[in-house]
């Protein structure tokens, strides 16, 4: 049976094309043996459970180890001490049901199947902690404790008690026994929980969780790896596909995201059929248009949290530089939830994928308001020739349509909207057949680049605020220099001026080998 591409749950490598991740299991595993406790937080489908689960493959030749789950947990089972104590030890009795192990005594498992059931309050976390200290003391090797989706119980005090208890045992270790080792995972850091440590009822908090060392291990999936996984489909499907070229393209528009690396790779697969960069821009626009897990979960991020909308908001259509700040509440919740990552301390998308994605939702909320993007929804079948996109006619067209539209609107209004009406404008004409996205190193507030896909061609265009002739002349310049590096003779600029005695129009300039076309606004 061949392998899939796999995009739901647990990834194994008998059946599923995979990035190896084995120097990462490496680097989690030195933490393991130096008896770290630790939260492994990552966003949403970012292969913390196929991690967790290979991980424990490795760690099972020398260790015991507890892998269990909170997922599926309801608020009854954080109701009391009792209904938590009876499901922790329902979930380590599974392991002792299904997972036979020589190193534990037998009466360990007894007791733990007796605990389970038992409904009394002398049921409690204390008695968890003397079985725990038990368990580990009877056992012939040390133990590890693993709990993936620990955000299922982030809201309850109970919770809190509990890793109270896992870090008072981890403090007398030398004296009491207890786990090698406590790997958490899930979506938010475990140390951000706060328990009130009087209870007197003073307004006093401490983290139980304090104790844990920071897991700072990039587990995004690197570009030689996804060469490495796509060799291998090569080997079996002989497609003749260029695997350094694809690999780079996958990782220039996810970078290493495994959800999006995996989901576009079954695409090609199952949809496209087709390894080359048009079946690869093809996979990238179904996958833009579809509805999917991880999509649905950072749209409901945006609907939970006004604050870190407006921050991408900000930083997308504004070009807004945005330093992190400790304490931001809007940057915090943006790098938790995957939405950015931090460059030179510096806030940026995380990936191409997502950053279209945002530009799609946020332009949608301004299309329905403005008529520019209608405008174009009618008039997209004349900018194709040939098949191909006239980029040259959406920037005249544009030109014209923006001037009529918008040339009386005040300087404010159109310098935090410029791009985004440009982007109204152009979306329709491309919808259904090419992509474009936002070139992260010329976003500013100044300055975008907006590179455009179509059916296999590229298209570059420069969107900027008019300050001036010799800053225009730079921009050209600069505009020359990044078609040398997608290796094309023509590029489009479009300047947003706001002087009174502005000239408006469209021209086209030759520099060296290349043309520009070249709209003021």
């Amino acid at each position: 049976m061949c392998k899939k591409f796999n995009t739901t749950g647990l990834c194994l490598p008998d059946i599923h094309y995979m990035v190896s991740i084995e120097e990462n299991l490496e680097e989690i595993k030195s933490m393991v043996d130096d008896g770290e406790y630790f939260t492994m937080n990552r966003a949403r489908q970012f292969g913390k459970t196929t991690t967790l689960w290979r991980l424990k493959e490795k760690l099972q030749k020398q260790y015991e180890v507890f892998l269990i789950s909170f997922e599926g947990m309801t608020k009854e089972v954080f109701r009391n001490e009792t209904a938590f104590c009876r499901r922790f030890y329902s979930l380590l009795f599974n392991r002792f049901r299904y997972e036979k192990s020589g190193t534990i005594p037998l009466g360990i498992a007894e007791e733990c199947n007796r605990r389970k059931s038992l409904d009394s309050e002398d049921n409690n976390l204390f008695y968890l902690s003397e079985f725990i200290s038990d368990m580990c003391a009877g056992a012939d090797r040390p133990i590890i404790l693993m709990i993936d989706e620990v955000d299922q119980a982030g809201n309850y005090e109970i919770f809190t008690g509990f890793l109270g208890m896992l870090r008072d045992k981890f403090l007398k270790r030398t004296i009491y026994p207890t786990f090698q080792s406590v790997i958490l995972a899930g979506v938010r850091d475990i140390k951000n929980i706060k328990s009130r440590i009087r209870p007197d009822g003073e307004h006093q908090y401490n983290s139980p969780w304090n104790i844990a060392a920071d897991f700072d291990i990039d587990m995004s999936l690197s570009e030689q790896g996804i060469a490495g996984m796509l060799a291998e489909y090569e080997q079996e499907h002989q497609t003749g596909m260029d695997l350094q070229r694809m690999a780079a393209l996958i990782y220039e528009y996810t970078s290493g995201y495994p959800f999006l690396v995996s989901r576009i790779c079954k695409l090609i697969d199952e949809r496209v059929a087709a390894w080359t960069k048009e079946g690869f821009l093809e996979a990238v626009r179904i996958l833009l248009s579809e509805e999917n897990t991880l999509f649905e979960s950072l749209d409901n991020k945006l609907l939970d949290f006004p604050e870190l909308k407006k921050m991408l908001k900000d930083l997308l259509l504004r070009g807004r530089v945005i330093e992190y700040v400790p304490g931001d509440m809007g940057i915090r919740m943006a790098l938790m939830f995957g939405f950015v990552i931090l460059k030179n301390g510096l806030a940026v998308v995380s990936n191409r994928i997502f950053e279209t994605r945002l530009y799609n939702g946020f332009l949608a909320e301004q299309a329905r308001c403005m008529d520019i993007s209608q405008i174009a929804s009618d008039e997209k079948n004349q900018f194709l020739s040939g098949g191909q996109l006239d980029m040259e006619l959406v920037i005249r067209k544009f030109a014209a349509h923006y001037t009529e539209l918008f040339g009386e609107n005040n300087e404010k209004f159109l310098e935090d909207n410029g791009r985004c009406i440009f982007l109204l404008y152009l979306k329709p004409i491309i919808n259904g057949t090419g992509n474009y996205y936002i070139e992260a190193r010329t976003r500013t507030n100044r300055r975008t680049d907006v590179i455009v896909d179509y059916k296999g061609q590229q298209h570059v265009v420069e969107l900027k605020i008019w300050r001036g002739a010799e800053y225009n002349q730079r921009g050209e310049e600069q505009l020359v220099d990044y078609l040398d590096a997608y290796h094309l003779k023509r590029g489009y600029m479009v300047s947003f001026n706001f002087n009174k005695k502005k000239q408006i129009g469209v021209k086209q300039i030759s520099l060296g080998d290349k043309v520009l076309i070249e709209a003021v606004v």
